[in-house]
């Protein structure tokens, strides 16, 4: 792995770097092993299933996880999902303006459609332009956890899975009936307000909810020639998560959510409108057969809309997924076998016919094991699609237990993704483009006692016949340029995070040196920092929960030849909280304490400093 030189544009980022990096020597120092807190977003010793598809302790999971829980979310004060996931190790994200803009989220510098995401199992993915989720449609108000998992995973989740996977958890309902109100307001017009009830007696359980928020927001382009209005967003939802136990050994569940955004851009001097929307809709039946075995069927849909405005627009993506899971345990061995099919179809005015089809059909198997000291996992799965031949992927991981605190691990696997259909049978298309492959191998290791934590995880992961758009040639009827496959990338680096509590103040950060690049044309990848630093601290003080973050980066290229240079910056955010009484909690949160000006893409605006405060209602 190549050793990288920080590049920063400014003293600030390499200050920040060097907090960073002593804040997380004395965890190291002090023997800690940081997944998470409140304060970055990830808990510690949780129930993950992110890693296999299957239920276990996030400290048995041989991959790279974060979780994000409920109490994270409400601190953040964000406006969208992917302002809380950029605060946690290995991840970054980019928007063409304010939230509701067309949003990239990179794990380990891996491309946005390189990500897997599920909401409550339900697969969620765009097969427009080069595809992926559509983070401007995701409603943050509607989410209970977020499991972020980095890394390869296509032995377990077939097609897309070549940075990671990221679980999406709605609420779900326990115990006597449970009302909840929210309402927030902050700079630049912003203003939201949620409601839901959530409870359960045992045979009945159900969460409900709705939310909006809307904002004036600020110009999304910063060119003198775009319109200079400011470009502010809607966004609706509701959901509802309603499940039935059988009996102790089965339970019945049905998850259900929309969410719809009206966001402002700049592409004339016109009101530019961009509409997108979001259904999801989803049914399983876990069931455990004996102390031994259990399945879990289960069978989601989830459809996604785009839509411009006044300049006429659309596409539509519905994806279906069935799956029937299988585990067998005994003593020390636990055996998977899964059957998954995926159904994706695309309607769009540029492709040949309007709507195209195809589907995948796939079985995976994985055993693991875990005696004493050793821990070990294999999976295999092998994917068939409608438009290409076999796809076979596989993974085999590894960790030893040095003492109760330390662990070292190591692990290797490969993924794939088969082009969208947008890219194979638009005007911009080429239908003999080959699905995308992955090599990846990392080490890492761990410490954990109590609250004190601290890892570090090193990954190499190649990606081969990298599909691309290239201008001014290619083999597409378009003359202007077309999706090819001509390239590689590399995706390489080091992720440290840590956690440690001084005094009454917890400490906890996290620390990525990588090296994103086009390994066929040896530039680094467009947008993507060689350097991330996120550090917090959080304290109890005369019942306020106060917190500090930091946010640094290092400078990036905008585009891929590296010709236009993005400057380093580094962010300051303060929140605080305290309840008010037995049912009444008070937020409130400023980002870019700084005013820091900054850019996430040439010629795209960004918000100055912000202000937001928030009232909650949540009887005990």
């Amino acid at each position: 792995m190549r050793s990288n030189t920080l590049q920063a544009r400014s003293c600030a980022p390499a200050c920040a770097y060097s907090s960073i990096m002593l804040a997380v020597c004395c965890a190291y120092s002090a023997g800690a092993y940081a997944q998470s807190s409140a304060a970055t977003g990830v808990v510690m010793e949780e129930t993950v299933v992110a890693a296999t598809r299957s239920s276990q302790p996030l400290s048995d999971t041989l991959a790279d996880v974060s979780i994000v829980d409920r109490e994270t979310l409400d601190l953040s004060g964000a406006a969208a999902l992917e302002d809380v996931l950029s605060r946690l190790p290995g991840v970054e994200m980019v928007r063409n303006g304010g939230p509701g803009s067309t949003t990239s989220v990179y794990l380990r510098g891996a491309s946005n459609e390189f990500t897997a995401v599920y909401i409550d199992g339900i697969r969620v993915d765009m097969q427009s332009g080069s595809g992926g989720a559509p983070w401007e449609a995701m409603p943050l108000e509607a989410i209970e956890r977020v499991e972020v998992l980095r890394g390869p995973a296509g032995a377990v989740y077939g097609s897309d899975a070549i940075g990671g996977v990221i679980q999406i958890l709605t609420r779900k309902g326990e115990g006597p009936a449970r009302p909840s109100v929210s309402v927030g307001a902050g700079s630049y017009g912003t203003r939201n307000g949620a409601a839901s009830l959530s409870g359960g007696n045992g045979v009945v359980d159900y969460a409900l909810g709705v939310s909006y928020a809307e904002a004036d927001g600020f110009s999304a382009r910063t060119r003198p020639q775009d319109n200079p209005d400011d470009d502010g967003y809607r966004r609706k939802s509701a959901r509802a998560r309603v499940g039935l136990q059988l009996n102790a050994d089965h339970r019945l569940e049905g998850t259900l959510l929309h969410s719809t955004s009206n966001v402002g851009y700049d592409t004339s001097k016109a009101d530019d409108r961009a509409i997108n929307s979001l259904n999801a809709a989803g049914l399983s039946w876990s069931a455990q057969w004996s102390a031994h075995y259990r399945t879990k069927l289960s069978l989601g849909e989830s459809r996604q809309e785009y839509e411009t405005q006044p300049s006429p627009y659309q596409t539509k993506t519905l994806l279906r997924n069935y799956l029937w899971q299988n585990e067998w345990q005994a003593g020390i061995h636990r055996w998977s076998a899964t059957l998954e099919r995926r159904e994706d179809q695309l309607t769009n005015a540029s492709i040949t016919p309007q709507q195209r089809q195809r589907h995948q059909n796939a079985l995976a198997l994985g055993w693991g094991m875990q005696s004493g000291a050793h821990t070990l996992q294999l999976s295999a799965r092998h994917d068939v699609d409608s438009e290409f031949d076999g796809k076979t992927t596989g993974s085999a991981a590894y960790a030893y237990a040095l003492t109760p605190q330390w662990r070292v691990h190591a692990s290797t696997s490969t993924a794939f993704r088969v082009p969208t259909l947008y890219q194979r049978f638009s005007a911009y298309g080429d239908a003999r483009l080959r699905p995308q492959d992955s090599s990846n191998a990392e080490i890492g290791v761990r410490w954990a006692q109590g609250s004190q934590q601290f890892s570090a995880t090193a990954y190499r992961n190649r990606v081969r016949n990298l599909i691309t758009y290239v201008e001014g040639k290619g083999a597409c009827a378009n003359k202007g340029g077309c999706y090819e496959n001509v390239q590689a990338a590399v995706y390489e680096g080091i992720t440290l995070a840590g956690a440690y509590k001084l005094g009454m103040v917890r400490w906890s950060g996290s620390l990525d040196f990588q090296n994103p690049r086009n390994e066929t044309l040896d530039k680094q990848l467009a947008r993507r920092a060689k350097r991330h630093a996120v550090l917090a601290a959080d304290t109890m003080l005369a019942g306020w929960n106060l917190g500090a973050q930091m946010q640094a980066y290092s400078q990036r290229f905008d585009d891929a030849a590296n010709r236009k240079t993005l400057g380093g910056y580094t962010l300051w955010n303060l929140y605080a909280s305290r309840s008010l009484g037995r049912d009444l909690t008070l937020l409130a949160r400023v980002d870019n304490l700084a005013d820091k000006h900054y850019q996430l893409a040439d010629t795209y605006g960004v918000a100055g400093r912000a202000f937001y405060v928030g009232l909650k209602w949540e009887p005990q």
